[in-house]
């Protein structure tokens, strides 16, 4: 006597292993999706980082040119010397209050470019500014290259004196008071101290893979 197994066309099995496939590929393809997402997360952060450093070098680089211009400031600061423009080495004996040292300022076409590459200003569209002025010489200290300008906080060029409107340090002085009189932050006043008007010193840095950092400096003598 012979024995028939009777088999279902639609195995509920053969179905089940079917779908089994179908969620595991989905699943495999969901893990290679987020380790794809983990790996871009990664070397986003360590491109971060990375460009962290490389400013941080380059804002340290900037000190080193602030130090090198106040020492050429120094150098220059006897009679009347500053009271004059020294163009060719980006020193200038009023404050160029239309200067845009980052090309970014909001001044118009009026406003003063620096030729930091030495290409007459071209990273600039021509006629959105007046003046292209002149930098100091460029400065090297290892992988960076710095340039500066140096303006001196007064309205016009020529002597400092209380009609040129400079920018000068004050001294605090006490202020005796009377019966009756009203004592306004501690009873001091300012005035002017002794030594020259203020010297703004504008560092333009580039570092490590094109990095730019700008600094600025204020001094007086």
């Amino acid at each position: 006597m012979m024995s028939k197994s009777m088999h279902s066309p639609n195995n509920p099995s053969r179905t089940q292993h079917g779908v089994s496939l179908l969620f595991a590929l989905i699943a495999l393809i969901s893990l290679a999706f987020a380790a794809l997402g983990l790996v871009r997360m990664v070397d986003t952060g360590s491109l971060v980082i990375g460009n962290i450093g490389f400013k941080q070098d380059a804002t340290a680089g900037s000190d080193l040119v602030a130090n090198e211009a106040l020492t050429w400031l120094a150098g220059k600061n006897t009679g009347n010397t500053l009271d004059k423009d020294d163009a060719a080495n980006g020193y200038f004996a009023s404050s160029l209050d239309v200067l845009d040292p980052t090309a970014n300022g909001s001044f118009g076409n009026a406003r003063a470019l620096v030729d930091w590459n030495s290409d007459d200003c071209a990273y600039a569209v021509e006629g959105t500014y007046a003046n292209c002025i002149t930098p100091s010489a460029a400065t090297t200290y290892g992988t960076n290259t710095g340039r500066w300008v140096i303006t001196r906080l007064c309205k016009t060029a020529g002597s400092p004196d209380a009609g040129n409107g400079c920018s000068v340090p004050l001294n605090k002085v006490a202020v005796e008071t009377g019966g009756g009189e009203i004592k306004y932050g501690g009873g001091v006043r300012f005035t002017p101290a002794s030594g020259g008007p203020f010297y703004r010193i504008i560092v333009r840095n580039v570092g490590a893979r094109g990095t730019v950092s700008f600094t600025e400096t204020i001094a007086y003598f």
